[in-house]
């Protein structure tokens, strides 16, 4: 059973009211994610808080927006910033993805794309048995009363600023299918990293950043979580120096 809080160096995730808890996956996401930069960045489906806490860690010049379409996980996120260092630059709305484009201003201007990032670990299952908790089948399954990747290309596509980001998480057969939604919308891959767990095994996991300018082949990186003795690898440990306690 998952602890109800997770500590890290400079802030603390309390998760007893969030369906999806702190993972190795979102920090390697939130470490990951390239911010240079970043002015503005938004968090689609925040969760705990925790991707926008290491957001607003890692780019002290940016304003930070965080989503999250589950109430009780919505005011946890909440609690969690209202209790960090950077309170005043993150705002958590408990809106779906949807309710918060409907309610974006369209303007002429430009002030419409106002993103110069947007992060998100999406929800990914979509053949498998959703759980029988609600919450978690919408943390964590594709089109379950849930984000689906044409929302969020979509999204991205029409909300992003000129040479913006999108970063997403994904398994490799789900990164697949994403990146032909994604590259039809006009934002090309820029950069990518695998992860395995450990040395020579399967890739698991792929963060992928769209948009800018720059062809993937030569932005692809890879990183093993595990060295060859079962502890963190040293990439891993360089990685997450900054957020986790003891590594």
């Amino acid at each position: 059973m998952a602890n109800d809080f997770f500590q890290f160096q400079q802030f603390r995730i309390d998760q007893s009211a969030c369906a999806q808890k702190v993972s190795t996956d979102a920090c390697l996401l939130g470490a990951a994610a390239d911010l240079t930069a970043a002015t503005h960045i938004l968090d689609i489906g925040t969760g705990t808080g925790l991707l926008a806490l290491m957001a607003a860690q890692r780019a002290p010049q940016a304003t930070i927006e965080a989503l999250e379409i589950d109430p009780a996980a919505a005011a946890q996120a909440a609690a969690n910033v209202a209790a960090s260092p950077w309170a005043s630059r993150i705002r958590v709305y408990p809106l779906s993805l949807a309710a918060y484009a409907a309610a974006l201003p369209l303007s002429s201007a430009g002030t419409d794309r106002p993103f110069s990032h947007i992060i998100c670990n999406p929800p990914f299952f979509r053949r498998s048995l959703a759980p029988p908790d609600a919450a978690r089948a919408t943390a964590r399954h594709e089109g379950v009363g849930s984000l689906t990747f044409d929302d969020l290309v979509t999204f991205a596509a029409a909300r992003l600023r000129p040479g913006g980001t999108l970063t997403v998480l994904l398994p490799p057969p789900e990164m697949q299918r994403f990146e032909q939604i994604v590259l039809a919308a006009g934002l090309p891959a820029q950069a990518r990293l695998v992860v395995r767990h450990r040395p020579g095994g399967r890739v698991t996991r792929c963060i992928t950043q769209f948009g800018g300018v720059g062809p993937l082949a030569a932005h692809e990186r890879s990183l093993v979580i595990q060295d060859a003795a079962g502890g963190y690898s040293a990439e891993f440990r360089a990685l997450l120096a900054g957020f986790y306690l003891a590594l």
